[in-house]
C-alpha cells in the first residue's frame, strides 16, 4: 500500500517546487497553448507569494518518501470573493502516480486539514479535471457540494467550470 501525504514546502525548497511547477506547466499547456520563454521556461508568477502572503500555503505531495507532485493553497477566489475561503491554485500528480488514488488521497488531505469553504477551478479544455475533482469532492463531501458553469475571468477568454463546498467550522474561526 502506498504511504500518502503532504509536506509543507519550506521556502529553502522553493527552487525543487520551481522545477516542479515547470512539469506541470508544460502537461497543462496542452490545454492552454501557453509557450515556453526566452529562457526555456514557463515561469510562474505567484510562486515567492507562498512565503510571504500568509493565506497561501504550499504543499509537496509525496509517496513513500519521494516527490510525486504539489499542490499550492491561496484566498484567491472567483465564486466565493466574499466569503473566506480556501482556493486550490494549483494542483499536480506526476504521470507516474496518476491513477493510483494519489490525487484523490492528496487532495482530502489538503480538504482536511483546512477546514471551511473551499472552492476550486477546472480548465474548460480539460475533461479528466473535471472528472477527477468532482469524484474526489463528491466522495470527500457525500455530494454535498454546487457546480458552477460557466465561470468567466479564470482563464484568459475561456468560461471555466468551478466547484464550491463547505467541510467543517468557518475558515476565520481556526
Amino acid at each position: 500500500m502506498l504511504h500518502i501525504e503532504i509536506v509543507p514546502v519550506l521556502e529553502e525548497e522553493k527552487s525543487i517546487l520551481s522545477q516542479l511547477i515547470e512539469l506541470y506547466e508544460y502537461d497543462f499547456s496542452e490545454f492552454t497553448g501557453k509557450d515556453i520563454n526566452a529562457y526555456g521556461r514557463y515561469g510562474y508568477s505567484y510562486l515567492d507569494y507562498y512565503w510571504t502572503q500568509e493565506k497561501r500555503s504550499p504543499f509537496f505531495i509525496k509517496v513513500d518518501g519521494k516527490l510525486a507532485g504539489f499542490v499550492l493553497i491561496c484566498d484567491y477566489c472567483y465564486i466565493l470573493k466574499d466569503v473566506d475561503a480556501y482556493f486550490v491554485g494549483e494542483f499536480f500528480v506526476m504521470r507516474k502516480y496518476r491513477k493510483l488514488g494519489v490525487g484523490s488521497a492528496a487532495a482530502k488531505q489538503v480538504f482536511d486539514r483546512f477546514k471551511g469553504h473551499w472552492e476550486l477551478t477546472m480548465h474548460p479544455h480539460n475533461p479528466g479535471s473535471y472528472a477527477f475533482w468532482t469524484k474526489v469532492v463528491s466522495e470527500y463531501t457525500l455530494n454535498e457540494y454546487t457546480v458552477h458553469h460557466d465561470v468567466e475571468g479564470i482563464y484568459d477568454d475561456l468560461p471555466g467550470t468551478a466547484i464550491t463546498f463547505h467541510n467543517g467550522r468557518n475558515n476565520s474561526n481556526e
